[in-house]
């Protein structure tokens, strides 16, 4: 379980893929602290750490991750916002989040608003997920409250310091981003439909 308040950024030093799937070597701040077998969001993915040498950690993406995540456009120099696994008893700062992405997608546009950003995003409704006016959405593992929901779109204002401490200062019209959707929303949505 995740919060989704990003602890620190993380770039991409090396990419090996081996069968169907791929080998990521970070650098980061907080290797030090992590272990074998940990679990730790990248860009909201739950990847579990398989070698740590230096401040260098690696995590394997198997193809289903690949596939449902933006995991496979990474490239070597890439920062991605890293979350390690909250601790019981903590302050659920965020909202819960499983590290587990249900889809991505495109950033349709960046809004200067004069002290914060607007970021308009597109995802594909036919996957039937669903953002709610004020609600919560995850956008590369960070947790977010949507503003201008729509069938196959929302939009998240980014105050300067989530711009300044994430990811969120790299991103283009055309972005790919990793979506992850309000835990208890795809719970009541799935329970409505099956009635």
């Amino acid at each position: 379980m995740f919060t989704g308040i990003i602890e620190t950024l993380g770039v991409v030093q090396e990419i090996k893929k081996e069968d169907d799937n791929i080998h990521v070597t970070v650098e980061a701040s907080i290797t030090h602290e992590l272990k074998i077998d940990q679990s730790v969001a990248h860009n909201g993915v739950c990847l579990t750490v398989v070698a740590i040498h230096g401040n260098h950690y690696t995590v394997t993406a198997i193809d289903e991750t690949i596939q449902k995540t933006n995991v496979g456009d990474w490239k070597k120099g890439d920062a991605v916002n890293l979350e390690r696994a909250m601790k019981l008893g903590d302050r659920l700062d965020g909202h819960i989040v499983q590290g587990h992405v249900d889809q991505t997608a495109r950033c349709l546009s960046i809004e200067n608003a004069n002290g914060s950003w607007i970021f308009t995003f597109e995802y594909d409704s036919a996957l039937q997920n669903i953002t709610i006016e004020k609600g919560s959405i995850t956008v590369n593992g960070v947790s977010l409250t949507v503003v201008n929901s729509k069938k196959n779109q929302f939009s998240v204002a980014i105050i300067p310091y989530t711009y300044e401490h994430t990811n969120f200062k790299n991103f283009q019209v055309g972005t790919k981003v990793n979506l992850e959707f309000d835990v208890i929303g795809k719970y009541v949505a799935r329970l409505y439909a099956a009635r």
